[in-house]
Formats: C-alpha cells, sequence, structure tokens
C-alpha cells in the first residue's frame, strides 16, 4: 500500500487501513509498515462476492477514505499471498488459483530464493546442485533435500515448493521485522543521495527499535529499479543490535555490495528482521570511546524526541 503522492504511509493512515480490513475480517495480521495479511475465507461466503470483487471494494474503499492505491494478492495461504502481492501493481491484483495445476504454474520460474524460509546460505547450496528454480525443487525427489539441507529443512522446504504453507493468519501478531521506505520524487542516479536515504532509514528503523525496546538480528535492503525491476540483499549482524551506526554500516555495505554504479532507482527500503526483546540480547563490551559517545549521543537523542517529536532533532548530513 502507498499513498498516491508517493510518500510513506503514516501511522495514523496505516492503522485505519487495517480498520478497513477488520470491516471484512477478523483475522487481520499487520506487517508494518505498508503491509497486512487478512483471512477472507469467511467474508467471501458472508458478502457473496468473488475474490476480484472484494479486492475491488478494498481498493475502492482505501481510495476513498485515505488516498492509498494497493496491490493485492490473493492465495489459498500466506506464502502463495505474498508472492502474488509481490507480482501484483499498485491498482492491480494476482490472484493464484487453488487447484494445483495453477500454484505450479506460478512458482516454476521463480528464483529458490523467493521461498520463505530459504535464505541466502540455503539458496547458495542449493543453487550449487542446480537446483536454483522453485519448480526444479518441486521436481527434485525429497530424499536429496532432505540429505542437502537437512531433515528439517528439506522437507519444509520442499513442501513451500510445491506451494503448501501450514502457517496460519495470526491476528494482532507481534511484529517480526520492522521496515520503511524512501521513494525518490525521480529516478535517482546519485550514490551520494542514495547514502543519504539510507542514513535516514537507519536513524529511523533504530530509534524505533529502542523506543520498543527491541534489537534486530539481521538487516535487509530493497533496491527498486526504475525499469520495475528490484533487487533484495540481507546481511546477519554481528551481534543483535538497535545501535543506528550499526545499523548504517551494514546498509552503507550492502548499498555497495550490489554495485548499482549508474542503475536509476526509484525507492530504497531497509528492514531489521529477527526482532528479540533488548534485555535478553549479548552486547560485547567496546573499549572505543567514539562508539561510547555515539551511543551516550544516541539515549539524549532519543530523549528528545520522546519529548518534542520525532523532528526535533535529526543529523545534519540528512538537513541539506
Amino acid at each position: 500500500m502507498r499513498r498516491l503522492d508517493g510518500q510513506p504511509l503514516g501511522a495514523q493512515t496505516y492503522a485505519g487501513l487495517l480498520e478497513l480490513l477488520g470491516e471484512l475480517t477478523p483475522a487481520v495480521q499487520p506487517a508494518p509498515p505498508d503491509t497486512a495479511l487478512a483471512d477472507l475465507r469467511g467474508a467471501l461466503r458472508y458478502f457473496g462476492r468473488s475474490v476480484p470483487e472484494l479486492a475491488a471494494l478494498i481498493r475502492v474503499r482505501a481510495l476513498a477514505r485515505y488516498g492509498v492505491d494497493c496491490a493485492i494478492g490473493a492465495a489459498g495461504n500466506p506464502m502463495l499471498a505474498r508472492m502474488a502481492v509481490g507480482a501484483a501493481g499498485y491498482g492491480q491484483t494476482v490472484t493464484i488459483g487453488q487447484d494445483q495445476a495453477s500454484v505450479s504454474e506460478f512458482l516454476a520460474r521463480k528464483p529458490v530464493a523467493a521461498l520463505d524460509g530459504v535464505g541466502p546460505k540455503a539458496a547458495r547450496t542449493l543453487c550449487s546442485y542446480g537446483l536454483d528454480s522453485v519448480g526444479r525443487v518441486a521436481a527434485a525427489p525429497p530424499a536429496v533435500l532432505r540429505r542437502i539441507l537437512g531433515p528439517r529443512v528439506g522437507r519444509e522446504v520442499h513442501e513451500r515448493a510445491l506451494g503448501i504453507d501450514r502457517t496460519p493468519v495470526r491476528p494482532g501478531a507481534a511484529a517480526r521485522s520492522l521496515a520503511a521506505e524512501r521513494p525518490f520524487p525521480r529516478d535517482e542516479l546519485d550514490p551520494v543521495r542514495h547514502r543519504r536515504a539510507l542514513l535516514s532509514l537507519t536513524e529511523e528503523l533504530g530509534a524505533r527499535l529502542r523506543m520498543r525496546n527491541q534489537v534486530c538480528r539481521a538487516v535487509s535492503l530493497t533496491v527498486r529499479c526504475a525499469d520495475r525491476t528490484t533487487l533484495t540483499r540481507t546481511r546477519t549482524l554481528a551481534e543483535p543490535t538497535a545501535h543506528s551506526a550499526a545499523l548504517t554500516e551494514a546498509a552503507y555495505s550492502l548499498h555497495a555490495g550490489l554495485g548499482l554504479q549508474r542503475a536509476r532507482v526509484r525507492a530504497l527500503a531497509l528492514r531489521v528482521e529477527g526482532l528479540a526483546p533488548a534485555e535478553r540480547a549479548a552486547h560485547q563490551l567496546s573499549f572505543d570511546p567514539q562508539d561510547e559517545k555515539a551511543r551516550r549521543l544516541e539515549a539524549v537523542t532519543d530523549r528528545v524526541r520522546a519529548r518534542f517529536g520525532p523532528h526535533a532533532i535529526g543529523r545534519g548530513t540528512l538537513a541539506a
């Protein structure tokens, strides 16, 4: 979901959109900052409408009430729904049929990394065996996948390659990740502006983590290009953190690793994953006085923002 003016959704608008979905079904699982899962099986029967009709109703209400355009993915389980919405443009609905033939056709050419639960390491391992697409993984003997990935992971990956996801929609479930996005007013070539956007993102996400007294274990960068291609890279952090400087270092490294050079970038999105309570996280002590100074300054900045608002204080490099 996005606003028609291209700006990120605010918390109030996002809450309103969740209420809009709640008018159709009580089974709504938030996935901030701009996504939600909804189990509409009961709504289809209750309202006597088809999937395209309900999707059109949601889009019209979102536009009328909040000026928000939606991309909607409809499928038989959460994994397929997320993949369907990834294939949909704003103002569009992508529906995956319930029959196995439709599911297999949709999944066959997807890269194996598109499956839930297949991280970079597992994807590299599968690709080294020539199993680089979901269709090839689905056709592989389950025993081979168990031998390559281990019994539990091999079984789960084979099921998901067949389009099977047993994860339910959990209403009001706590988010396991936080995300934010910075769209550019025009397709941006300047890497300095890219880094400035990344700095803004890590400042925001770090502050949100500390406000929630949480830390993250990984950072994921998504680059949306002018030709509608999307590049995503993820990095596991050396230790769980909510320190903005550590998040910035990881984001800069991910961006540099993409080697974009003269790529025309439409938007940058950052997601912090593997959230956990801060009190349960181990922190390695540092003897670097600059690091300790940065953390103390960060704590003061958080107190100022809590008292006077999120825009009360910020980095000078972001004011340019």
